[in-house]
């Protein structure tokens, strides 16, 4: 996938940790992505809501407020299931009901963000590797 092609695609990254979340979402940039941040599975709704044009979702599982990321990827099933959707987590122990929830299952924390960037050209339609 050519940069211009990856820049046509956003991902909304939805990560608590601010080290964290700035640090997938600056590879992400770096690998040709629009990357928008949401701290929380309620700021992503809203991302979500805003009118943003939104491809995939890459979002972690445990995170404070009224709903957690699997709280987010049940309403984003309901409500907008043609967004393309990655969990990701330091724990995963509810690997079945994840996989029902997530395109190909969670991710495991610590991932090698070259896997991630991988994973989103996958679901986004292109499998070229990533090259950074």
């Amino acid at each position: 996938m050519a940069f211009a092609e990856a820049a046509s695609h956003t991902i909304l990254v939805v990560e608590d940790d601010y080290f964290i979340a700035t640090d997938i979402a600056t590879y992400l940039a770096e690998s040709g992505f629009e990357v928008l941040i949401a701290n929380s599975a309620d700021g992503a709704i809203e991302r979500i809501m805003s009118g943003h044009i939104i491809h995939l979702v890459f979002s972690d599982i445990q995170m404070p407020g009224s709903m957690d990321g699997i709280g987010l990827a049940k309403w984003m099933r309901e409500h907008r299931p043609d967004i393309k959707l990655i969990l990701t987590s330091g724990v995963i122990n509810a690997a079945n009901e994840l996989r029902a929830l997530c395109d190909d299952g969670p991710i495991a924390k610590p991932y090698i963000r070259s896997f991630v960037a991988e994973r989103i050209r996958h679901h986004l339609g292109d499998d070229s590797p990533t090259h950074l």
